[in-house]
């Protein structure tokens, strides 16, 4: 065979239709739903950490009004005789709106009642937030039980009541604005 024949045949024919390879879809339609899929899921771990955070604040809340109250009606339920001028001023710091209003228009009253009074030890059996209000106020439901012992200390008297404690967060500080005894 001649040199230019086996140059003739190892060049391609420019002339002759060579088919197309079949295009391949796999590749494509995998990426476009693994993104698809991806922006999903982000799109859901997004809303999940929304409602979580917002669950979270919402508890946090909750603990810190409760908190408040307890520490409130456990100091409200405790009568010092003894100290009953710094009992009084002590309620009248915590109050705020209605309660302080009119626990200063009384406050020469209840500060005879509580010097007239033996001690007593107020402790909070539990507390539960009601509902919050419009305001930013929450109305917690109390129970407590005053344990007190008679003159002669020799019998212990315990007795139990129901509050709902109206606490509003004024800057930093929690304030009690409005206090009922439910019977």
């Amino acid at each position: 065979m001649s040199p230019r024949r086996r140059i003739e045949a190892s060049e391609p024919d420019f002339f002759a239709v060579t088919p197309k390879a079949p295009r391949r879809w796999g590749l494509p339609v995998t990426a476009t739903l693994a993104s698809v899929v991806m922006a999903a899921m982000i799109t859901v771990a997004t809303l999940m950490l929304i409602n979580h955070e917002a669950d979270r604040r919402a508890a946090v809340k909750d603990a810190m009004a409760l908190g408040y109250v307890r520490e409130f009606m456990t100091d409200y339920t405790s009568l010092d005789p003894f100290h009953a001028n710094a009992y009084v001023d002590r309620i009248l710091a915590e109050g705020t709106g209605e309660f302080a209003s009119m626990f200063n228009e009384k406050k020469n009253a209840i500060l005879l009642q509580v010097a007239r009074q033996e001690p007593t030890t107020g402790t909070v059996v539990e507390a539960g937030v009601q509902r919050w209000n419009d305001d930013g106020s929450a109305d917690v439901l109390v129970a407590t039980t005053v344990t007190s012992k008679s003159p002669d200390g020799k019998q212990t008297y315990e007795s139990g009541s129901r509050w709902i404690a109206t606490t509003v967060q004024e800057g930093e500080q929690w304030k009690i604005s409005q206090l009922i005894q439910v019977i």
